[in-house]
């Protein structure tokens, strides 16, 4: 399992996936998807910078998952863990279960997802039960989880005009 030990380390990981198309769309990269996500964010939660670089960083461990992604949450969040602390890992890792929560909670949330969102959704384990709906309300930071899931699927237009990464590289190495 991979494990950042600096900022340098990080940025180098996300200029790479500048040159990997996305899971989503071929017409733009995962660092495009991450970019637009923390764009969204930086608009519904002006205020959560922690929350707005965990948009940026949700994807990073994509490329080494298999099929279905069902382990890039948790494999983002470890390899952050040490570096960004436990509320950034918990976040990266939240935005899986916080598409599964909604899936069971809104009835027309599955419909918005893109074709990719659900077959990996059923990888994912599928709509939460009720009483995983229950633990997941229980997380002290659910409801940003939620905030991070919806720009994730926001986050998903090709050409879309957002800042480049240069914009986010401080808000980056202040949570150091």
């Amino acid at each position: 399992m991979r494990t950042f030990t600096s900022i340098d380390e990080i940025i180098v990981h996300l200029e790479s996936l500048g040159r990997s198309p996305s899971a989503e769309c071929e017409q733009f990269t995962e660092l495009d998807h991450g970019l637009q996500c923390a764009a969204v964010l930086a608009t519904t939660a002006p205020d959560d910078i922690e929350l707005q670089v965990a948009g940026l960083l949700h994807d990073l461990a994509q490329p080494w998952d298999g099929p279905g992604q069902p382990r890039h949450g948790e494999l983002g969040a470890a390899a952050v863990r040490p570096l960004l602390g436990e509320r950034m890992a918990s976040l990266i890792a939240g935005h899986v279960d916080a598409k599964r929560y909604l899936v069971a909670t809104r009835s027309a949330y599955e419909a918005h997802l893109s074709a990719d969102s659900v077959m990996t959704l059923r990888a994912q384990g599928g709509p939460m039960s009720p009483q995983e709906v229950a633990e997941f309300e229980a997380r002290s930071d659910w409801q940003a989880m939620v905030l991070l899931r919806e720009a994730d699927d926001d986050a998903k237009v090709p050409g879309a005009a957002v800042p480049g990464l240069g914009r986010w590289l401080g808000p980056l190495r202040s949570l150091v």
